[in-house]
């Protein structure tokens, strides 16, 4: 799903873009089996380039050559779906003893600064781990993994617990864990002593627990508007949004929508 259609390009060219907009220039995409679209997607297409020029395309041309570019980009297969934990452990070799990042292309966040920019910002000041989480309903708890939040300034907390998906009278707070991580290499050993759970995952946020028992991790409440894109309705919902944005054809796009004869619930 990571290469269906969001409004003009793929959804996973939109967490690749934020990445590079941030400032990474290495960048590792975990794919799985049958993925190869992933990685034609980012890579040269000299047949598709001179099919363009021979048709005088110029626009889709640069644009095809600015995707190649975008930043350096290697593929690592995860051979069984064994959890977020397990996708994140099997990079170690590549990621070596330096902190990275790590995105989740289901959560699509519109922002001013990019919302990994924002997180940066944060661990430059605290020089530690930091995960993004947002201000979730009460009765929206159990979807999320939630915080026990200490408030160090403004829209950044120290992380005190992490609950993953309390039912809203257990839950430590409203904050909740979305798909974007700043990690210090310690989450690698702290994820191989991570127990596996229900069908053999490991779960990130249960390495993170044992993580916090070793060195701080801190909350960043996102600025920026998330989109959940994992499911067809949030999906849906997405394309609404950001084609009304788009320059080049959202105002006709609101145009469209204005005339449009809504049936009645």
């Amino acid at each position: 799903k990571e290469m269906l259609p969001l409004v003009d390009k793929p959804i996973i060219q939109y967490t690749i873009e934020e990445a590079v907009a941030s400032g990474i220039e290495q960048i590792i995409i975990v794919t799985a089996l049958g993925k190869h679209a992933i990685e034609n997607h980012f890579d040269r297409t000299f047949e598709l380039e001179y099919a363009l020029r021979q048709k005088g395309d110029e626009k889709s041309l640069l644009e095809v050559q600015r995707i190649s570019e975008l930043a350096n980009i290697s593929y690592i297969r995860q051979k069984e779906q064994l959890g977020l934990g397990h996708a994140v452990l099997i990079t170690e070799e590549i990621v070596g003893d330096d902190p990275f990042a790590v995105f989740l292309p289901d959560d699509i966040i519109e922002a001013d600064v990019p919302a990994m920019k924002q997180m940066l910002d944060v661990y430059d000041r605290y020089n530690s781990n930091v995960i993004a989480v947002e201000s979730v309903e009460p009765e929206n708890t159990a979807a999320y993994g939630i915080i026990t939040p200490k408030q160090v300034e403004e829209r950044v907390y120290e992380v005190l617990g992490l609950v993953e998906k309390p039912e809203p009278r257990e839950a430590p707070s409203n904050l909740g864990v979305v798909g974007r991580y700043i990690l210090t290499p310690d989450i690698f050993s702290a994820l191989k002593k991570t127990a596996p759970g229900k069908g053999g995952e490991i779960q990130l946020t249960d390495g993170m627990r044992l993580l916090l028992k070793q060195q701080k991790i801190y909350a960043y409440q996102l600025q920026g508007k998330r989109h959940d894109v994992g499911t067809p309705l949030g999906l849906l919902k997405a394309s609404v949004e950001l084609a009304l944005h788009n320059p080049d054809f959202g105002p006709q796009f609101s145009d469209y929508l204005r005339q449009l004869e809504l049936p009645d619930k």
